[in-house]
């Protein structure tokens, strides 16, 4: 690990390795037969002492060692002397089981709960960590142990960073001391503490300080990894920003009151309201929020007759998310056709909208827009948008040019009340301009793979922070070629390679106007020949992983058919998106699909040509098949009236992502999953449905 080969185990021969197992059998089963009957007798704990002497790792006769003082505890008659003479008996017990394995989870977990009763001396517990790290020098468990020793003793993270240098001065080769700086720094920084202040000085020595250990071994990984903290410091703003909204500020939104999706002439995008009325306003964040409510976001129009509540965007219940949403209720209202309405946001003019971790949002913005009522909302007829969605090439007809009222790639676009460049920023660009220098000098020298992806990291994070007042990006397309060069050096990660590749290329593509446009096409259905509404057809760009979801949030229809995607995690931000190609990608299990739950007006949905039901449990996110595996709540009394006689164990996971959904077209060809009954119960769960498999249902 960490760039250090494994050494081998050394060979036992056969009858050596036979009285050992005899010996572990026979004190395993005296031990049980002692916890069974809940035996706690000096010879029963020797017993014991004797098993974690042999076995570490035997987490039973811990907790039975525990047992053990508790039921001591219970029945002494509270002498001082007896309760000490108890715990240092404890911790002989464990410092003899790390002597024989000092990574030994159970012994480290152990000491700490006799330490945390407090009738132990923690005056030796220093002593007896330099003893073990002398050992090994980067275990990570007497590290974790050091940083509990030190709270208890109440020593500071500034003689404890003291002491992390004294140790990487011996050998920089050293991850657990890197880590452990990095998390004693934080500290330090969060609070500003003497010394430790401002942050550019501080990280500014760092980065002189890893130099040292990169640049004199650059195959050791240790001081890279620090390093990658280090850039990590560097570009990220503590405080929450506001980076997009849709609509954006200045922009002029066309609302057709029916149903029906259908063109609005030559401009991109032409909002439709969903079966219930209703227009998102979504805000997205660089980092999860909370506190998001009427009081933190102000919202003025004549438009307003009730209470607004805003709601997050996240696929885990949970009250903190990137985006949030609130749906303006525009079919309750009497709107007057043809006439436009002012709506303007005020974001953060009152405190109450903090990070997750513990930040409050300090830069107050305020978004403008216009709402123009082309035709009064009306009920949906029964029979409304009868044509089945197309997605072939000769369907589509490229966008020539946007036209100015196209409410699209709004980042840009936000007001906010701090116009001036932080000089904080400006020390950054400098800082990581200057690293991209040193390690250009570096890899002309030496080629190594984690010498390049240091290097797309650094040009990243300098397009990133050149971005905040310059929308070009310089080095994207030398990033892309970096991330292409290592996933032929090092096949191994090239999954990770491949999802970074992805999220840069989809930052490209949606950073400007001049970038989009290719991707930007008109859909020409049944009905119309030239007009539509704008689809993105981001197909075929062997896209891994989705991202820059902060560009997209205009995007009504989406192609991503022929990629690799194996998650659409980010996409429950797109709130107007009612028609979505995911055919031909890797998708394994429905609940990669957890977003689409979100997606109020999805109303066309592809997913052909995965793979989904030839993984009977997602691994990604479940130990077991079963939806007491959820957070969410699970209609119980529904999937089993649906299932009927079908035997449907399979299908709990379809159910719980369709049901919220008013899907009018689903297809599913081409999956392990979709036979005969899958088909039929999706129908059931599905009462909307009017095209399968791209036929009619009857």
């Amino acid at each position: 690990m960490h760039g250090r080969p494994r050494k081998a185990s050394k060979q036992e021969d056969a009858a050596a390795l036979s009285a050992k197992a005899q010996k572990l059998r026979s004190l395993q089963s005296e031990f049980l037969a002692n916890h069974h009957n809940s035996i706690y007798s000096k010879e029963a704990l020797e017993v014991s002492a004797k098993l974690l002497e042999v076995n570490p790792e035997c987490y039973t006769a811990w907790n039975y060692r525990k047992l053990a003082v508790q039921h001591f505890l219970f029945h002494s008659d509270s002498d001082p002397n007896s309760i000490a003479s108890l715990f240092d008996e404890e911790l002989k017990v464990v410092e003899s089981a790390l002597r024989k394995n000092f990574k030994s989870y159970g012994a480290w977990h152990h000491r700490k709960w006799i330490l945390s009763k407090g009738h132990s001396s923690i005056d030796n517990e220093l002593r007896l960590l330099n003893g073990f790290q002398k050992a090994d020098p980067r275990n990570f468990h007497a590290w974790n142990y050091r940083r509990f020793v030190a709270a208890l003793m109440k020593r500071s993270d500034e003689d404890e960073l003291n002491y992390t240098e004294e140790v990487i001065g011996a050998n920089f080769s050293n991850y657990s001391a890197w880590h452990n700086r990095s998390v004693l720094l934080s500290n330090l920084l969060k609070r500003k503490a003497g010394g430790f202040f401002p942050k550019e000085k501080v990280l500014g020595e760092e980065y002189e300080h890893v130099h040292n250990a990169i640049f004199t071994d650059p195959d050791d990984q240790s001081g890279w990894f620090y390093h990658l903290w280090l850039i990590d410091q560097t570009v990220k703003t503590d405080a929450p920003l506001l980076v997009s909204s849709w609509p954006s500020h200045g922009s002029n939104i066309t609302v057709n009151g029916d149903n029906c999706l259908q063109g609005c002439g030559l401009s991109l995008l032409n909002s439709t309201l969903s079966d219930s009325g209703t227009l998102p306003v979504i805000l997205y964040f660089n980092q999860a929020v909370e506190g998001i409510n009427s009081s933190t976001v102000v919202v003025k129009s004549e438009l307003l007759k009730e209470d607004l509540v805003w709601k997050p965007l996240s696929t885990n219940n949970s009250n903190t998310a990137q985006a949030w949403v609130l749906y303006l209720k525009l079919g309750n209202m009497e709107l007057q056709p043809s006439k436009t309405y002012s709506i303007e946001i005020s974001i953060g003019h009152c405190s109450g909208i903090v990070s997750s971790g513990g930040y409050h949002y300090g830069n107050p913005s305020q978004i403008a827009f216009k709402v123009c009522i082309q035709t009064a909302y009306t009920e949906p007829a029964e029979e409304q948008c009868g044509t089945m969605t197309s997605w072939k090439d000769e369907d589509f007809q490229k966008l020539d040019h946007f036209e100015e009222s196209d409410s699209i790639v709004s980042a840009d676009q936000l007001i906010t009340e701090n116009h001036h460049i932080p000089t904080t920023l400006i020390w950054s660009v400098e800082i990581i301009a200057e690293e991209i220098n040193k390690f250009r000098e570096l890899l002309s020298e030496y080629d190594c793979k984690i010498g390049k992806l240091t290097l797309a990291r650094l040009l990243t994070a300098l397009d990133l922070l050149s971005s905040q007042h310059d929308k070009r990006n310089f080095k994207t397309e030398e990033v892309l070629q970096l991330y292409s060069d290592l996933m032929k050096l090092d096949p191994t990660h090239s999954l990770y390679y491949k999802d970074e590749r992805s999220l840069i290329l989809l930052k490209q593509i949606t950073s400007s106007r001049e970038y989009l446009r290719p991707y930007c096409h008109y859909y020409k259905d049944a009905t119309e020949a030239i007009t539509g509404y704008g689809c993105l057809r981001l197909q075929n760009l062997s896209l891994s992983r989705m991202g820059s979801f902060e560009n997209l949030l205009w995007v009504q229809m989406l192609d991503l058919s022929h990629n690799e995607l194996r998650s659409i995690e980010g996409l429950e931000a797109m709130q107007l998106l009612s028609r979505l190609n995911l055919s031909h990608n890797k998708f394994s299990s429905f609940t990669a699909l957890g977003p689409l739950r979100l997606l109020k007006s999805l109303k066309v949905l592809n997913i052909s040509y995965n793979e989904l039901g030839s993984h009977s449990i997602d691994t990604t996110r479940y130990l077991c098949s079963s939806p007491l595996a959820h957070t969410e709540e699970f209609a119980w009394d529904r999937f089993e009236i649906l299932t009927g006689s079908i035997s449907a164990t399979n299908f709990w996971e379809a159910f719980l992502i369709f049901e919220s959904l008013n899907l009018t077209e689903l297809n599913i060809t081409g999956n392990a999953v979709a036979d005969e009954n899958f088909n039929s119960f999706i129908v059931k769960v599905l009462p909307t449905l009017k095209f399968l498999d791209g036929g009619e249902l009857s």
